[in-house]
């Protein structure tokens, strides 16, 4: 007598696939259970009765502030001081990997232009950046936005960088002039 198998896998009893079949879709259920109550306990709605004025415009802090309250000194810091204060930092540069690309406020980098990135100037704006290294002196204009590390306050292009002799060392103390506001 020759005993024939079936290809395939062998068949559980109906009992244990019913009972397969019952444990996942009650593993699924309270897990999406779980998750529905996760995500209402989280999140609460705030009701409030004050009425939130419209956000005011940012204004970068390399530009001295204007205001008719009597400004807040620090001890032994003039106004003039802290305001200069705001306007010196590190600037660094950047050229060869961003040629050719589109900045910001939507024009084709050139490395060689006169062009910086400021984080809060709007684009236009023209700043002088002198170099308290050497002097050196270069009017650019702000074209583009981007991260800059801590005490860093501007960065420029490869032909501004050039123009202040700072292109070997990649960073150098600065101080910003703003000379004209460009259109937000």
């Amino acid at each position: 007598m020759v005993i024939r198998r079936r290809s395939g896998f062998p068949s559980l009893n109906a009992p244990l696939r019913i009972w397969l079949l019952a444990s996942v879709s009650s593993i699924v259920l309270a897990s999406l259970v779980l998750a529905i109550l996760v995500v209402m306990l989280t999140t609460r709605t705030v009701q409030a009765d004050a009425l939130i004025s419209p956000p005011v415009a940012s204004v970068p802090p390399s530009v001295p502030a204007v205001s008719n309250a009597a400004p807040a000194l620090t001890p032994k810091r003039t106004l003039a001081a802290q305001r200069a204060a705001m306007l010196r930092g590190i600037a660094t540069w950047y050229g060869t990997v961003f040629n050719g690309r589109k900045t910001a406020n939507g024009e084709t980098f050139d490395m060689y232009g006169m062009t910086a990135c400021h984080p809060t100037l709007p684009f236009g704006s023209l700043v002088k950046v002198v170099n308290l290294n050497n002097k050196r002196s270069v009017v650019v204009r702000i074209t583009d936005r981007g991260y800059l590390s801590e005490g860093r306050i501007i960065d420029l292009s490869y032909g501004a960088a050039e123009k202040l002799a700072m292109t070997e060392a990649g960073i150098a103390p600065v101080a910003l002039e703003v000379i004209s506001r460009g259109r937000p």
